[in-house]
């Protein structure tokens, strides 16, 4: 396999510099893989290293180098190039290892230990369950799931959780929406906020209650709207006018709470369990699943907000000021400091976040990862500060930020909501354009880059489509096999030294750098790089297929060949996975 070539090459060259520069031994030799195949299997930039410590010409150091390199079977070419590379170009039968190595391995081929079973968490999604995911959300998801799914093919113990915010105004305000609409649905017209929810799937909501308790919460308008503070013209915009609204909004979840009374738990627990149940169901119908679902509320009930506070007051960290406890977070590089209780004794949305990430480090991860949207890069900061106040090391956290999607169809830029401000879905783009292309789309770019999804491009049936291109180079080798009818197993004993063609060592070469890959992407947190990997081996695998036959009447070219096609379809299968991405057999 490459970790064993690269290992072996590592090897070689280690003993050529104790040759040539014994006390320079200890330097760590780096090897890369060539954009340009005309420049080798691997090369080297050792001698550029070495060039200021021996005060030599990194031209003469590398001449130096491949002199003493070793006699090697692996090595069919070393050479300098260029201000002082060297080029490796690998034997054959090194390149063709790599096809034994998968069939023997299977599934398990690219699976590596570089975690060593350390515990990582990774927080995802997270959204607030006041209404369905959009598609902005499932950008999230499919990454998160992929890292997840990557991280732990890399050798960590994974642990996958949403963090629900059951608690706090959001949930209120869509607990007091669905009541708002239930009364409609008994005749009792109250005008509607502005500011709350929308969407139908709130009138939904208010129609199951209707239908299981039919007037059980009914109340006047008269008792609902009596007294409250006015509604500002619909058409002003100004912050004096949102102040209104929102004053508005407070005062109805109040009164809503008091005609209620013990009631209001049940609107609140049936709006967060219709809206939560939706959300599992959308995601899991994506591949995107969850170990934990950790409640917000929970913090509360537990004490754990109330002691994470009192922990920053203990270390110095707070201060009060108009009645409000204010933590410092300025001394920790933030824009300014923050309340994290109010003068009224509530906590913030913000004093939760402190606990939940102290319950995190309290769990015993060896790894944190919080996966945001891209509008939370300011946060960051601010949590940090509180965990080095809590005198908890702030570096075992990570946030990996994503940032919005945006839809084309045609080449237009496709609308991204409804005129009543409702987000396009991830159910409705799931169902436009299928699960698959959803999330090899989602992975095709770095996660804190924009990305332009083009749904015509998604749903054809085209080599331009990267999902239908890599799709159908499994499909075409599930073909080939069907008809040759043989064990599959057998090709593991294939005699592959027939393979001696520039396309098939190139799509042997590229089998071999899969592990490269996942250890490069599970480094840098970036599943995106396993989709760029897959479209250029799916080229390879196409360019190589269109230009030999498999089936052919040699039987010892045939098994090789069908014993390579047979290891791409093992990798692409594999890399496919890990993005949960399906892999036909036929197309």
């Amino acid at each position: 396999m490459t970790q064993d070539v690269k290992t072996q090459l590592v090897a070689l060259i280690q003993q050529a510099l104790a040759s040539v520069a014994p006390a320079a031994s200890a330097t760590p030799i780096l090897l890369e893989r060539p954009r340009d195949a005309a420049h080798g299997d691997f090369a080297t930039n050792l001698a550029m290293q070495l060039a200021r410590v021996l005060k030599k010409n990194p031209l003469d150091i590398a001449r130096q180098l491949v002199n003493e390199l070793p006699v090697s079977a692996l090595v069919r070419k070393a050479e300098v190039a260029g201000a002082g590379f060297i080029n490796f170009t690998l034997d054959s039968a090194a390149k063709t290892a790599a096809i034994a190595g998968v069939l023997a391995l299977g599934a398990d081929f690219g699976r590596l230990v570089l975690g060593g079973g350390q515990k990582i968490q990774i927080e995802f999604v997270s959204a607030n369950p006041t209404g369905p995911l959009h598609v902005g959300h499932g950008r999230g998801a499919a990454y998160g799931a992929s890292l997840a799914n990557l991280l732990a093919f890399a050798g960590w113990e994974v642990t996958r959780e949403f963090y629900v915010n059951d608690a706090g105004r959001q949930m209120d305000i869509l607990a007091l929406s669905t009541w708002l609409r239930y009364l409609e649905l008994n005749g009792v017209v109250v005008a509607f906020p502005p500011n709350a929810y929308q969407g139908a799937y709130v009138r939904d909501m208010a129609g199951q209650m209707a239908a299981a308790h039919g007037g059980k919460y009914f109340r006047s308008a008269e008792a609902v709207e009596s007294g409250l503070p006015g509604l500002p013209d619909a058409d002003r915009s100004d912050d004096e006018a949102k102040n209104q609204r929102e004053a508005h909004l407070d005062a109805l979840i109040v009164r809503a709470k008091a005609l209620l009374g013990p009631d209001w738990s049940y609107m609140h627990q049936h709006a967060l369990s219709e809206q939560l149940a939706d959300c599992r169901d959308d995601l899991e119908s994506f591949g995107v699943r969850f170990d934990v679902w950790f409640s917000e509320q929970a913090l509360f009930d537990t004490g754990l907000v109330a002691r994470a506070v009192d922990l920053l007051e203990k270390n110095g960290h707070l201060y009060v000021q108009n009645g409000a406890k204010w933590f410092k977070s300025t001394a920790f590089g933030d824009e300014k400091d923050r309340v994290v209780q109010r003068e009224n004794g509530l906590y913030t949305y913000f004093a939760s976040d402190i606990a939940y990430h102290l319950n995190k480090y309290e769990r015993g991860f060896d790894k944190i990862i919080n996966i945001w949207g891209a509008d939370h890069h300011g946060y960051i900061p601010r949590v940090k500060g509180a965990l080095t106040a809590l005198g908890l090391d702030a570096e075992k956290l990570q946030v990996a930020l994503v940032q919005f999607a945006v839809l084309y169809r045609n080449g237009q830029k496709a609308p991204m909501s409804t005129r009543s401000g409702e987000f396009v879905t991830l159910r409705e783009l799931r169902g436009e354009v299928g699960n698959d292309a959803c999330r090899f789309f989602y992975a095709l770019r770095k996660s804190d880059q924009h990305l332009d999804f083009d749904l015509d491009l998604a749903k054809s049936q085209t080599n331009e489509n990267p999902v239908y291109y890599i799709q159908y180079a499994h499909a075409r080798v599930c073909s080939v096999l069907t008809q040759w009818g043989g064990e599959v197993s057998t090709l593991a004993r294939a005699d592959l030294g027939c393979l001696d063609s520039p396309r098939e060592l190139a799509l042997a070469n590229r089998l071999a750098e899969f592990p490269e890959v996942i250890a490069a992407a599970a480094r840098d947190l970036a599943p995106h790089q396993i989709a760029f990997y897959l479209k250029e081996l799916a080229a390879d695998f196409h360019t190589w297929y269109n230009a030999e036959r498999m089936l052919v009447d040699d039987p010892v070219l045939r098994d090789a060949r069908l014993a390579l096609a047979a290891a791409a379809r093992q990798v692409i299968a594999n890399g496919m996975g890990l993005l949960g991405v399906s892999c036909p057999s036929s197309m």
